[in-house]
């Protein structure tokens, strides 16, 4: 059963202005209750996909259960469309060339890694798993939604979109209280699209739309127009609150949101934005004013209308922005991220050279799950830098580009430069540069990227064009994960694999097969397998870290698969990854070897199996899994916390010797 996410679950997409949703919210007065139909809608798209996941219960500790989640999705549009809503969604793209939002991301990668520390130890918590913004993508796509990404945050476009309509906007972002909207803020968390009803009129979704002007009414002769500086003062994504400690010691009152509603009544005596500033200023120190000034001037501008129009993309497919168009990328990469065929991460690397790996439930004692993907982040780099913008990360002393990255060091998040790969012969030439990619024939694209992951096309002839991908990454996983996966990760990740192709073909009626109902019984038997099997809760961290390690893996060969233009067709990772099913059939393959032919009602799933075990076995030494794994050198063991990031360096050393499938990438990590 689905259940509501708590607010803050949601608050790890988007902070907004503190306290401005608890504030809102103990009021009803402040909302109008509406009956959602006939039509157009704005989504936050950000916001969404934090609150289906949380809203879908899926499991976050063992890596995300993605077919559940995309149901959510699936079902969420759905009612959207029973009620003649009509769905337009708005994804944030990367930092922006300014980057302002660095020091607010960086605090949110801490909070990140501190749940997801607790959820390692057994406690209570919530962390996104690394795929799910790319499930959503491809739920969007499979709903068919209208969506877009934009170049940077996309608060403001979403709101100029909204505004052009006249319709809501959706979102769980306390930033919607502060923009003018035309059409209202409907908050997720009032949001019942579970609850569809009907009248005689037609059906519609229970919401509630906040009311603006009754809560300025709330505050005396409150404008609206003084909202932007109440959002800076007290501290949103873009403003440093410690700037205006001052003048909260002034007008803070007692009980609860006692600065916020002081700060609402002090403003309401003033007759616009210009007088409230002036007065605000006067209250600082002059050493402050200067700094004060410009973050009250980047407040009425954060939320003032947007100049870029997305509804010519919606129209016409055209995204227009002129920070996107200053980058230096080539048009055919600015379609493809407007379009979502690329990931925000392409767009931080080309112009910021700089990247956030986001941190998993996995093994806190050893080097990030990160690591074991380097060697594919540093050709994927090595593309974007050949013709990329000027950095805005400075790395001295490195004869190659490099790419800040921000990870896991132990338990705090620290960066480290990653040089990027230098491409050899025949990829090194002219004809990979970015703005030429698209024009490199499909086989020499499909070449680097399989060169990169140590797979040879032939060895993959055998196995499902929709498949070649993640078992090309399952190979790469399998010999450069550290410490080395066992047997029983990799059977266990394939016959996960393989019962997702079994809800496939047993559940879409226009696939044809050959033995359906060889099929049903097995997928039948499959189901009570995992009723019985699957009750136990216990959470064993060494296969966490291993199965995480594989997500890292997928993600960036992902990656570089959409940046070569897709030379391997896209898996559908809703249903290529369950967290808590890989965990049970790891545990039961420890104890039951038997559950290896779980499919055998099928001969088709079988083969299947057979043939993705083979293939990966076979891009293995004949003895791989009979070798004891390498004992950690001394020195790498002894380490103590202030001397991580040198541990950082052996496990990445060691990652590289057992991945002698990336012959062209150089790993070099200095501080």
């Amino acid at each position: 059963m689905l259940t509501e996410p708590s607010p803050r679950a949601a608050s790890a997409a988007t902070m907004g202005v503190p306290g401005l949703t608890g504030l809102v919210e103990e009021r009803g007065a402040f909302f109008a209750e509406l009956r959602l139909r006939d039509t157009k809608l704005v989504i936050d798209g950000s916001s969404l996909y934090y609150h289906l996941f949380f809203a879908s219960d899926a499991d976050c500790r063992r890596g995300g259960d993605y077919g559940q989640f995309a149901a959510a999705a699936g079902e969420f549009f759905a009612a959207l469309r029973s009620c003649g809503v009509a769905a337009f969604v708005v994804l944030d793209g990367g930092r922006g060339a300014a980057d302002r939002k660095l020091c607010t991301l960086m605090e949110r990668a801490a909070e990140r890694l501190r749940r997801a520390h607790g959820l390692c130890q057994g406690d209570r918590g919530r962390v996104l798993p690394l795929l799910a913004r790319h499930v959503f993508v491809q739920a969007l796509r499979r709903a068919a939604v209208p969506f877009v990404q934009c170049w940077a945050e996309a608060d403001r476009e979403v709101a100029a979109l909204a505004n052009r309509w006249g319709c809501p906007v959706l979102s769980l972002d306390s930033d919607f209280f502060i923009f003018e909207l035309t059409g209202g803020y409907c908050p997720l968390s009032a949001f019942r699209w579970r609850d569809v009803r009907a009248e005689p009129s037609g059906r519609y979704i229970p919401a509630r739309r906040f009311e603006a002007d009754t809560f300025c009414r709330h505050f005396g002769r409150l404008r609206r127009s003084v909202l932007p500086l109440f959002a800076g003062i007290s501290g949103y994504d873009y403003v440093d609150v410690a700037a205006f400690e001052g003048l909260f010691g002034e007008v803070r009152l007692p009980g609860r949101h006692g600065r916020a509603r002081g700060l609402l009544g002090w403003l309401a005596g003033f007759t616009g934005p210009e007088e409230a500033a002036d007065a605000v200023l006067k209250r600082l120190g002059r050493r402050r004013r200067g700094a004060a000034r410009e973050m009250l001037r980047a407040a009425l501008e954060d939320y003032a209308p947007t100049e870029e129009n997305l509804e010519e993309f919606f129209m016409d497919g055209r995204y227009r922005c002129h920070e996107a168009e200053a980058s230096g990328l080539p048009p055919w990469m600015l379609g493809a991220l407007a379009k979502g065929e690329l990931a925000p991460l392409v767009t931080n690397v080309a112009t910021l050279r700089s990247t956030f790996l986001h941190v998993q439930v996995e093994d806190m004692r050893r080097p990030s799950a990160h690591c074991a993907a380097l060697p594919i982040r540093q050709v994927l780099y090595g593309l974007l830098l050949r013709t990329a913008p000027n950095p805005q990360c400075k790395a001295q002393g490195s004869a190659l580009p490099a790419v800040c990255e921000f990870d896991r060091v132990q338990k705090s998040i620290k960066k480290t430069f990653v040089e990027a790969a230098s491409l050899p012969a025949p990829f090194g030439d002219d004809g990979f540069a970015l703005d030429k990619l698209v024009e490199v024939p499909v086989l020499r694209r499909q070449l680097l990227l399989l060169e990169t992951l140590g797979v040879k096309m032939n060895l993959l002839e055998s196995v499902p064009a929709h498949l070649q991908l993640p078992v090309a990454v399952t190979c790469y996983w399998t010999r450069c994960s550290e410490p080395k996966v066992n047997l029983h990760h990799l059977k266990a990740l394939l016959l996960m694999i393989v019962s997702g192709e079994l809800h496939r073909i047993t559940n879409d009626p226009d696939l044809t097969v050959l033995h359906p109902e060889d099929n049903s019984i097995a997928y039948n038997e499959f189901l009570k397998w995992k009723e019985e099997k699957l009750q136990n809760k216990d959470f064993d961290l060494d296969a966490a870290h291993g199965f995480c390690q594989w997500q890292c893996c997928l993600e960036m060969g992902l990656y570089l698969n959409q940046l070569l233009c897709s030379p391997l067709p896209e898996p559908d990772l809703a249903r290529l990854y369950s967290g808590t099913l890989v965990h049970g059939l790891y545990q039961e393959l420890k104890s039951t070897p038997s559950v290896e032919n779980v499919f055998s009602p099928s001969p088709k799933m079988t083969a299947l199996y057979q043939v993705l075990l083979k293939t990966v076995m076979s891009a293995l030494p004949p003895d791989f899994f009979q070798k004891k794994t390498e004992a950690r050198s001394e020195s790498c063991k002894k380490k103590k916390a202030s001397k991580k990031t040198k541990a950082i360096r052996c496990a990445v050393s060691e990652t590289q010797r057992l991945c002698d499938v990336n012959r062209f990438a150089s790993l070099s990590v200095d501080d």
